[in-house]
């Protein structure tokens, strides 16, 4: 697997993986009782980009190095599985 390929490839799994970790232990201002005006009540109440970008950053490369493992290191790929329909 090349550099490029390699960065394109985390590159897809941070993004994919920032949707997993964007709603864990968000609560909204409806959950605090502190609804600011103008807002929503399911506006976050607290937010930190750094908190989230850097469990997204950790939880995304342990998921990039399990790829890494299974496709470089024990070499399964999709090659590896039978074919479900005969003569392809």
């Amino acid at each position: 697997m090349g550099i490029l390929t390699s960065v394109a490839i985390y590159f897809v799994i941070w993004w994919t993986v920032l949707f997993i970790v964007l709603p864990i232990r968000m609560r909204s201002q409806a959950d605090e009782g502190e609804v600011v005006l103008g807002t929503t009540h399911s506006a976050p109440a607290r937010f930190s980009v750094a908190r989230v970008a850097f469990h997204n950053t950790l939880l995304a490369t342990a998921v990039f190095a399990l790829f890494y493992l299974v496709t470089e290191v024990l070499g399964i790929g999709p090659g590896s599985f039978p074919h479900i329909v005969p003569g392809t």
